[in-house]
């Protein structure tokens, strides 16, 4: 499968049951790009049926990622993206391994959601925490809030410093 998606000139990622497609495209001509994403998908569809497996388009997902002038250009233009045959809606964001990725890639609503886990995590760790050890306790706040915190965390260098505050 990965001989098809690269014979169109799409860069991929595999992992488990799942394909991100990648395409670089300008934002003043998505049409050209837009063409080979379909006729990608439906030859990987075509190799999913002969293989004796199932792709469901459904199930998946596109985003634009650009500049805000890029995305004001690009979204009015290309209001659906076809995946093997079916229109699907771009996204304004989607969750990639448990990393929300927005149209600009700032990271914010990543954080966002972090913070809301964490918060979450803390107050149930404050509600049973006169039933705990310290060294319970401390346990339980590393396992479940700094872990939060510190999965991917690198993807926000370079974020705004608003969007990092959320995390302190």
């Amino acid at each position: 499968m990965g001989d098809i998606i690269a014979g169109h000139g799409v860069q991929y990622h595999q992992y488990a049951d799942d394909t991100q497609l990648h395409l670089a495209m300008c934002a003043d001509n998505t049409a050209a790009g837009l063409s080979v994403l379909a006729a990608c998908t439906s030859d990987v569809r075509l190799w999913y049926m002969h293989n004796g497996l199932q792709l469901n388009p459904d199930k998946s997902e596109s985003l634009i990622v650009g500049t805000s002038p890029q995305l004001k250009q690009a979204i009015p233009v290309v209001p659906s993206v076809t995946v093997a045959g079916v229109n699907l809606q771009v996204a304004e964001q989607i969750k990639v391994l448990g990393v929300v990725l927005d149209q600009r890639l700032t990271f914010e609503k990543h954080a966002t959601a972090v913070a809301k886990s964490c918060n979450y995590h803390a107050q149930a760790i404050r509600h049973i925490r006169h039933l705990l050890t310290l060294d319970l306790a401390q346990t339980l706040a590393c396992s479940l809030i700094l872990s939060r915190i510190d999965y991917c965390n690198a993807l926000l260098h370079g974020a705004p410093a608003a969007t990092i505050h959320k995390l302190q």
